[in-house]
């Protein structure tokens, strides 16, 4: 090998310890980003999570309390149809006596009523219900968002692995599909903050 040659030698691999250096720099600065856009994704499941457990607790609440109002109405009503059978089994009963098991039907009646719908209060029946149901597509909404955060965390730490993987082994193939797959995890973080695209498989 002639000297000329030996230099040229020397050359290249000292510009090939550069590159690979400045390689393993770059590396090192993605492997910090996709650690960081990991942290806001995890913050994102997680109040994710938090909202549909909240959600679903303030669901089966109000769907407790609607049952009970149910069972209560129930009550009510078989007592004033009870009280109506009375009246009409007996029509030989004074009118002292009459009077207040009519106003006592006409209370349980109008508690019926209350019962079934009062929007002054928000506690009846239909209300109930609606609040139930409103709380259900909060927790609905929840869990897409959080399916969302789910995958992308998991690609986010894939991708790590394979950015380390490359800065060991030198290879820009593997920090390019880290990069691909870090792509698509901050698609899925951002549709989990915004839900612009429902998943097919969520």
């Amino acid at each position: 090998m002639e000297a000329h040659e030996v230099g040229e030698t020397i050359a290249e691999s000292a510009h090939r310890a550069h590159s690979d250096d400045r390689f393993r720099r770059g590396a090192a600065v993605f492997i910090g980003v996709l650690g960081m856009l990991l942290a806001i994704a995890s913050l994102g499941g997680e109040n994710a999570m938090k909202e549909t457990i909240n959600a679903n607790i303030q669901a089966s609440d109000t769907y407790g309390f609607y049952q009970a109002r149910n069972v209560r109405q129930t009550a009510f009503q078989l007592a004033a149809d009870e009280l109506d059978a009375l009246l009409a089994t007996r029509p030989d009963l004074p009118e002292a006596a009459r009077e207040p098991i009519t106003r006592r039907i006409a209370d349980y009646r109008a508690t019926i009523k209350r019962y079934e719908s009062d929007p002054a209060t928000g506690n009846g029946k239909q209300e109930l219900l609606a609040k139930a149901r409103e709380f259900e597509g909060h927790r609905d909404l929840a869990q897409r968002r959080d399916i969302n955060f789910d995958y992308g965390r998991a690609l986010f730490q894939i991708a790590i692995v394979l950015a380390s993987v490359s800065i060991v082994a030198v290879s820009r193939p593997l920090l390019w599909l880290s990069g691909a797959l870090a792509l698509a995890a901050t698609l899925l973080a951002a549709n989990g903050f915004l839900l612009l695209v429902e998943l097919p498989w969520a």
